[in-house]
C-alpha cells in the first residue's frame, strides 16, 4: 500500500462497518478496525467516503484497490459478563487484531465546555451507555485474562480521564495495572495520563508493572494548545518536558510516547522541529492526523474537518525519517498506541 493511499484512508475513511468498531471515547474513534497489508489500521467510518469496505476488500468507487485486507473478527470475550452482570465489552475493547484498550475513568475534570479539549469525546460513550464510569481493578483483570486466553491479545493500553487529584488519575491506573499483572503477568501494559503534580506517581506506575507510558501533549505549540485544549493547556509544555525526562529515566528510551495531532493549525515545520527534541529525549512522537469526531466541539461547534492530505504525508514522512535515523520504532515498544500503530501512518513508513 502506498503511503498516499494510507493517508487517504486515514482522512476519508470507509463506507461500511467492519465487525470490530468503536464509537466515541477518549481517543480517535468512530472507526473500524482492520488489518491492511499486514498492519493494524483504525479507519474512520464515513458514509461519504469514496472508499467502500466490502467484506474482505476495499473498493475505490467500483474499482478494487488491491489492498490485502484482513477482517478482525468480533472477539469472543465480548460475549462474557462479570459476576455483577457488566458486559466485558463495556469494560475494555479490542483495538486492531491484538490490543486490549480501556479508559479506567471515563470522566474528566476538564470536560466542561470552557475547559474541554475540542477533539475529545471521552464522556460521550459514557452518556450513551456503552461503558462504565470507573473500571475496578478486579474487573479489568478478569477481562484481560479472558481476552488473552480466548482472543490472543498480546498487549493492553490503559488510559484515564484527568482527575482533580494531584496524581491526575495515575494512582488508580497503578491499582489497575497491578491487578492485571497478577492475573496475566506476561501481558505488556501501557498507561496514559497527564503529567502528575508529584512525579513520584510515575514511579508508582512503573513499580505496579506498567511496561510503557504515554504522556500526550497533542500539540507542541502553546497558542494551539490554548485554543484547542483550554483546560489542559494550563499545564505548560515545560512541565511536560520534565515529566517526559523522568518517564524516560524510569521506563527507558522508546518506551515513552506522546500523541501529536496533525491538523490543529500548528506550523508543520515547527512541529517537525519539536519532534526532533522529543526524539533526542528518547520520547516517541506518535504523529496522528486529526480526525473529526461526532460529539466533539471541533465538529459540533466549530465544523472543523480533516487536515490536508499533503500536510499529513509531509509531516509523517519527515517524522518517520527522524525516527529511523535515531533507531526508534513503534514496533519496538512493549505496548501502547505506537506499538499498535493503527491510528497513524508511521508504521507504513518503517517507523
Amino acid at each position: 500500500m502506498s503511503v498516499s493511499t494510507r493517508v487517504d484512508l486515514a482522512l476519508l475513511g470507509i463506507r461500511g462497518r467492519p465487525p470490530v468498531s468503536r464509537t466515541a471515547g477518549a481517543g480517535p474513534s468512530a472507526d473500524g478496525h482492520l488489518v491492511i497489508d499486514g498492519l493494524n489500521a483504525a479507519v474512520p467510518r464515513n458514509p461519504k467516503s469514496p472508499f467502500v469496505f466490502e467484506g474482505a476488500r476495499i473498493l475505490f468507487g467500483d474499482q478494487d484497490t488491491g489492498l490485502d485486507v484482513e477482517v478482525v473478527d468480533r472477539p469472543r470475550f465480548y460475549d462474557l459478563t462479570t459476576a455483577d452482570g457488566v458486559p466485558y465489552e463495556k469494560l475494555a475493547r479490542l483495538h486492531g487484531r491484538n490490543v486490549l484498550a480501556t479508559t479506567v475513568v471515563q470522566t474528566c475534570v476538564r470536560y466542561a465546555p470552557e475547559k474541554r479539549c475540542r477533539f475529545c469525546t471521552i464522556e460521550e460513550s459514557l452518556r450513551s451507555g456503552a461503558t462504565t464510569a470507573v473500571k475496578r481493578p478486579a474487573e479489568l483483570a478478569e477481562v484481560a485474562e479472558a481476552a488473552v486466553r480466548l482472543d490472543g491479545v498480546t498487549q493492553m493500553v490503559m488510559t484515564t480521564g484527568t482527575s482533580a487529584g494531584a496524581d491526575r488519575g495515575a494512582r488508580h491506573l497503578a491499582r489497575c495495572v497491578r491487578a492485571v499483572k497478577a492475573a496475566v503477568p506476561d501481558l505488556p501494559v501501557q498507561v496514559q495520563c497527564e503529567p502528575p503534580a508529584d512525579l513520584a506517581a510515575l514511579g508508582e506506575l512503573r513499580e505496579a508493572g506498567a511496561d510503557a507510558i504515554g504522556i500526550h501533549a497533542e500539540s507542541l505549540d502553546e497558542d494551539v494548545r490554548r485554543r484547542w485544549m483550554p483546560g489542559k493547556s494550563v499545564v505548560p509544555l515545560d512541565i511536560y518536558r520534565a515529566t517526559w525526562r523522568e518517564a524516560v529515566r524510569l521506563f527507558g528510551p522508546n518506551q515513552v510516547s506522546t500523541y501529536l495531532l496533525v491538523g490543529l493549525g500548528e506550523d508543520p515545520d515547527a512541529l517537525i522541529a519539536g519532534v526532533s527534541e522529543l526524539i533526542a529525549m528518547g520520547v516517541y512522537p506518535f504523529v496522528v492526523p486529526f480526525r473529526p469526531q461526532p460529539g466533539s466541539l471541533a465538529v459540533d461547534a466549530d465544523g472543523i474537518g480533516a487536515p490536508e492530505a499533503a500536510v499529513v504525508e509531509k509531516v509523517s514522512r519527515e517524522v518517520a525519517a527522524l525516527l529511523r535515523a535515531a533507531g526508534m520504532s513503534g514496533a519496538d515498544q512493549r505496548a501502547g498506541c505506537a506499538a499498535c500503530g493503527a491510528c497513524s501512518v508511521l508504521q507504513n513508513l518503517g517507523a
